[in-house]
């Protein structure tokens, strides 16, 4: 009976190791099948960590795997290409309209009259209207020449100064400027003293002298002086009396328009000289 039962045994660890054994060539074939109908497939390694605790012990257990990927059918790769060209079509869209809103911005701040450029700039409550000129300027310590703009700001808008300030005649402007004020009427809030240094300071930049007129003086060679007489007027408005003598005639205290149209004047004569 012992004999019988190691017999049994021993069949019975036999079939095992048989059994054993054909799954093991099993698994081992479809392994290789596996591996060969994935040849033309990207692999990639992935590694893995647990923490695992056993009797009573934390321990790290960690794990290497191999995924593979598919290749991108036609029907995918058809359909990322869709989406990539939609997302390049949305991003050129916001592009142009970006752009074509920073353009329509950009024209409504500047505009010109008569080839001089105007720039609309906001200080608070107040619109200005900003031009420059090129200048050139010995810098302090060093001497060097610099050029660089001289910034102009009118308080009027330049549009509508032709209209709202006419000039009658034709204005040649001289190496001196002869002002001659017969009213002291037109302070006008303040408005006065700015039209005049507004203008002063525009000439001296041209190198044009602005002198007050005196009664005693003797202006010699006639011709390089301009003549301008400032009255009040019932109409705003510069007027050429002859040859090289005007009035500024000024209504409803319009000084300060008066001077600006006079100073628009000469933006656009300076720029017809230096085109």
């Amino acid at each position: 009976m012992p004999e019988k039962k190691r017999t049994r045994k021993k069949d019975e660890d036999g079939k095992q190791e048989v059994s054993h054994s054909h799954s093991k060539a099993m698994r081992e074939k479809t392994e290789k099948k596996e591996v060969e109908k994935k040849d033309n497939q990207s692999k990639e390694e992935v590694t893995e960590i647990f923490e695992v605790e056993k009797d009573g012990k934390e321990q790290i257990v960690e794990t290497h795997s191999v995924q593979e990927e598919k290749p991108a059918s036609r029907e995918q790769i058809k359909k990322e290409t869709k989406l990539f060209r939609n997302v390049v079509i949305v991003m050129v869209g916001f592009a142009l309209m970006f752009f074509a809103v920073y353009m329509i911005i950009n024209s409504m701040r500047h505009f010109e009259v008569q080839g001089v450029r105007f720039e609309i700039v906001k200080e608070g409550q107040l619109t200005l209207y900003k031009t420059s000129l090129p200048v050139t300027y010995q810098e302090p310590g060093t001497g060097m020449a610099v050029n660089a703009d001289y910034n102009f700001f009118l308080r009027n808008d330049p549009r509508t100064l032709e209209d709202k300030v006419p000039i009658v005649g034709n204005i040649t402007f001289r190496k001196n400027i002869v002002m001659d004020v017969t009213t002291e009427e037109l302070y006008c809030e303040g408005d006065w003293p700015i039209g005049l240094v507004n203008t002063q300071n525009l000439y001296n930049v041209l190198g044009i002298n602005i002198l007050v007129k005196n009664e005693s003086a003797e202006y010699e060679p006639f011709t390089d002086y301009m003549f301008v007489t400032i009255n009040e007027g019932n109409q705003t408005e510069i007027r050429q009396v002859s040859g090289n003598t005007y009035e500024m005639n000024v209504a409803n205290c319009e000084v300060l328009p008066a001077f600006e149209r006079l100073m628009l004047e000469t933006f656009i004569r300076n720029k017809e000289l230096n085109k």
